[in-house]
């Protein structure tokens, strides 16, 4: 069975909202190779309607005039993005979608994914989308959680585990990755009585 695995970007103080504007003076090559593996490691995007309007303005014209450093590992990493399918769970979009192999959870969402999960395949990840990612870990459908830990303060704004969601759930401790930038990543799964 396919695991679902969310990789998040979330402040000390929990905020994952508008990561662009707090995690890039953290960035190096240790955390892009990271995330690299990460995506290669999963065949499918499983993403929530903001994240997903968000990623299809951005992804599809990505190295449109980029001559930076890296290019090469770049491209790779937008190829990857844009060829692998991309499942979005929304009440309010409609199909057909535009970015390239993106299609609708069709009705409920938890039968949705779970049906994702019993498909033959690799990881199937989640970045951002983090009404999404409550609603799943209420459903029991999280296999996996990678928080990527930024030292800053935010201050405000969309906290990754906000208000109204649910149950108390316990998670494992089950790895800690920590980068030159200070950048932690800390790997959970749900807790198994």
């Amino acid at each position: 069975m396919r695991k679902v695995v969310v990789s998040e970007f979330v402040a000390l103080d929990g905020v994952m909202e508008t990561p662009e504007r707090w995690t890039p003076r953290f960035g190096s090559e240790e955390q892009q190779r990271y995330k690299f593996d990460e995506l290669a490691a999963a065949d499918a995007l499983l993403l929530g309607r903001a994240t997903y309007e968000g990623f299809a303005a951005a992804w599809p014209g990505m190295m449109e005039g980029y001559e930076g450093p890296g290019r090469a590992e770049l491209q790779e990493y937008t190829d990857m993005m844009n060829g692998h399918p991309k499942h979005i769970a929304s009440t309010t979009l409609e199909g057909p979608l535009e970015w390239n192999n993106s299609t609708l959870i069709e009705g409920d969402v938890a039968e949705g994914v779970s049906d994702l999960k019993r498909r033959d395949g690799k990881d199937i990840l989640v970045f951002g989308s983090g009404a999404l990612v409550n609603t799943l870990m209420g459903d029991d459908l999280v296999d996996e959680y990678r928080i990527m830990v930024f030292p800053v303060v935010v201050g405000s704004g969309k906290r990754l585990f906000g208000d109204g969601t649910g149950s108390t759930k316990a998670l494992r401790l089950v790895e800690t990755k920590t980068f030159a930038s200070g950048v932690v990543v800390l790997t959970y799964e749900p807790a198994r009585d």
